[in-house]
């Protein structure tokens, strides 16, 4: 028991030619560019979504900067939101408030502090940090606790 079209709609099909059959005046949408339209990709809805709060940085000592001062890169100053302080913890134990000094030849990734400041509390050269904006009231340049 085959199954075969009948032979009839075999014939008719046959009978066509290219010509007859029927195409659309435009061609179609593909699929993936209509669902698209409808859903947009997720590096889309990623773009205008979470900023950065905070970022693991490199301290590096700058003898010019008073204690109260830390500078930035101004990319990295934009990133975390950095407007006028930001707030500088090493290792989990120590936490400095500083004024944030945006300085273009700042390299990306480090945060420049004053060293006696640093050296007081104990905190080598080149130490890994993580520095976020900072939104609360203490005093700058000094310790705080963690």
């Amino acid at each position: 028991m085959s199954r075969e079209e009948p032979r009839e709609a075999r014939e008719s099909l046959e009978e066509r030619s290219e010509e007859e059959i029927v195409k659309p005046d435009k061609p179609r949408m593909p699929i993936s560019k209509l669902i698209e339209s409808i859903v947009p990709p997720a590096s889309q809805l990623r773009e205008g979504g979470r900023r950065l709060s905070e970022k693991r940085i490199r301290l590096k000592y700058d003898p010019s900067l008073k204690p109260e001062e830390a500078k930035v890169h101004p990319d990295l100053a934009k990133e975390l939101g950095i407007e006028d302080k930001l707030e500088i913890v090493v290792a989990g134990r120590h936490r400095f408030i500083f004024k944030a000094i945006v300085d273009e030849e700042a390299e990306y990734n480090r945060v420049y502090v004053n060293p006696d400041l640093m050296e007081e509390h104990g905190v080598a050269d080149n130490s890994i940090a993580t520095v976020r904006s900072y939104r609360g009231e203490e005093r700058m340049g000094v310790r705080l606790p963690v």
